[in-house]
């Protein structure tokens, strides 16, 4: 029996959360492609994988909303997080030279961060897809000759594909930071942050009540989205990142904070891994 972590993935082999994943797994480990971010989340809560790894922003496109919706809706406890240089190379078959393609395949906002590049060749044809890598399997399947992909590394190595240009994105601090899910309420040992997500009341100050706590314990908050509550108006989510150096200053944050807010979960404890 195998005891390889099954790790659900939106998109294929090579792609940037399969990269992910192996950053924050290894390599070592059995990749479930999935269609769509529901997907993923779907294969989790029917047992077919034991773990997700999810974008959840960029540094460019900012934040991904449907995931939000999605770690709200399927309540899976967030144990980890990773962020990732996202570095983005022309790929074509090789012996494929650059003045004979006509065609540009990638995902939309990969091809939005190599507009400046792009836009040198504007007789190009440039072709969306919904996954970086399968653009680069597409060209190697079909055998297209006149085709480039826009994917990573991992891409080109594993599809035998050659890289025709390097590093082609408009901006090279460019980094995507994904969440890792799991089925399992797991104690994360060293835990220094947390995701949260709360309502508050409609009252002068509310918010500012509960950011005032984060404050007065020495509490940083690294991120914080608001998104609609379904079909309530003037009811909002909000998702904060914080992260602390005094577990004993969290606890009692959270404990003055409970409140002050409505519908408060914390959606996961772990430890804060921004290195990339």
């Amino acid at each position: 029996m195998s005891t390889q972590k099954r790790v659900a993935i939106q998109g294929i082999r090579a792609s940037f959360h399969e990269e992910a994943a192996f950053k924050f797994f290894g390599e070592d480990i059995e990749t479930i492609e999935c269609n769509s971010f529901k997907e993923t989340f779907q294969k989790l809560d029917t047992q077919q994988a034991d773990f997700v790894v999810m974008a959840i922003e960029n540094s460019i496109a900012g934040s991904l909303l449907p995931n939000y919706s999605l770690l709200r809706e399927y309540n899976f406890p967030v144990i980890g997080e990773v962020y990732l240089h996202i570095q983005l190379h022309l790929m074509a078959l090789p012996g494929s030279k650059f003045e004979n393609i006509k065609t540009v395949m990638s995902h939309p906002i990969a091809i939005r961060q190599c507009n400046d590049f792009l836009d040198d060749f504007p007789d190009l044809k440039i072709i969306e897809s919904n996954d970086t890598a399968a653009c680069a399997k597409k060209i190697k399947e079909e055998q297209l000759t006149d085709t480039v992909a826009i994917a990573n590394t991992l891409a080109a190595k594993l599809y035998g594909l050659n890289i025709l240009e390097r590093r082609i994105e408009s901006n090279k601090k460019n980094y995507t930071r994904f969440l890792i899910l799991s089925d399992k309420k797991t104690e994360v040992k060293n835990a220094n942050k947390a995701s949260l997500c709360f309502q508050v009341s409609n009252d002068v100050g509310s918010l500012a009540k509960v950011l005032n706590i984060l404050a007065e314990n020495g509490i940083n908050m690294s991120k914080i989205q608001s998104m609609p509550v379904l079909g309530k108006r003037n009811e909002y989510n909000f998702y904060v990142d914080v992260e602390w150096a005094e577990t004993k200053n969290y606890e009692e944050a959270i404990r003055k904070i409970l409140k002050y807010t409505v519908n408060f979960s914390i959606m996961g404890e772990y430890v804060k891994n921004d290195a990339v």
